[in-house]
């Protein structure tokens, strides 16, 4: 079967890997421009376009897809499925309605719909996710549906683990839609909810928010975005991973670190986040009772 594959992200990376072994290898891989990205802000290509390539497949990067050039580059491939995931822009008409068309996304919608549903749905602490495999239309993850299945969130997840194994769902359950073609179905109206993307702001550990919250935001933006705390003198300082404080014991006022005993506290809404590993800026990661003996003293001054 000749098809199309439009992705970009790592986990998008990760399901072309899948596909490319199998019976629905695409022809044509569509991908975002080359941009600025990490620390160094270098030029490089995203994580498809460099998994494409190792594949030997083809690799279009047009600025934007839904302009002729773009919809003429895709017909010219003839595909009869046109698979997307992750693809980081929103797909108009005509070209919704050029091909057959099968979106993945990780999430059971209509929970999540939006830029980061992995990410929200460990912050908000589901106990399940899982992937839907859908049919795009204009409206952002509102499409009809053509098979979804259930993930468990395990209390050990962060962003790392969970999307490993939802891309690994969504690769096989994209197989399965095309080949069965399940008929389609409506989203629900009710239970929607919409995964806004990560903002700056989304990133700071706010003291004014329970020790549960912050624990699941920490595993929530790890490894690929990162949560911190600010420091008593104006310093940011990562939180690579955290734990619930013990409910005995004094704890530090909300905002306010703590070393007792080996470990680091910091002071939340109603008691206390242990910091179990944490980043001081242009470091490596190191455990808390490292960090205690490079800047405990500073604690007390």
């Amino acid at each position: 079967m000749r098809t199309v594959y439009l992705g970009t992200s790592e986990f998008a990376s990760t399901v072309l890997d899948q596909l490319a072994a199998g019976a629905h290898r695409p022809q044509l891989v569509v991908t975002r421009p080359d941009a600025r990205r990490g620390r160094g802000r270098k030029v490089s290509p995203p994580p498809v376009a460099e998994t494409a390539r190792l594949l030997g497949i083809e690799v279009f990067q047009p600025d934007d897809v839904n302009e002729e050039p773009a919809r003429d580059r895709i017909a010219a491939a003839e595909p009869e499925v046109v698979m997307i995931c992750a693809y980081g822009a929103l797909l108009r008409e005509p070209l919704l309605s050029a091909h057959r068309m099968l979106n993945v996304h990780p999430s059971l919608l209509p929970r999540w719909r939006g830029a980061a549903p992995i990410e929200r749905a460990i912050e908000a602490g589901d106990e399940e996710t899982g992937v839907t495999i859908m049919k795009p239309i204009a409206e952002l993850d509102e499409g009809p549906i053509a098979v979804q299945r259930a993930e468990t969130i395990r209390s050990d997840d962060d962003f790392a683990s969970l999307s490993e194994r939802l891309a690994a769902l969504g690769g096989e359950l994209l197989v399965e839609a095309i080949d069965l073609e399940p008929a389609l179905r409506e989203q629900p109206e009710t239970g929607a909810t919409y995964a806004e993307k990560i903002a700056p702001e989304d990133r700071l550990l706010d003291p004014q928010l329970t020790a549960d919250l912050l624990e699941r935001r920490v595993r929530a933006l790890r490894p690929h975005i990162g949560s911190y705390i600010v420091l008593p003198w104006d310093e940011r300082l990562g939180v690579t991973r955290a734990a619930l404080a013990p409910a005995s014991g004094e704890t530090p006022p909300p905002g306010q670190l703590a070393a007792t005993g080996g470990g680091l506290l910091y002071g939340v809404a109603g008691g206390a986040l242990q910091l179990c590993e944490v980043q001081p800026q242009g470091k490596r990661p190191m455990e808390a009772d490292s960090w205690i003996r490079g800047y405990g003293e500073r604690l007390r001054e």
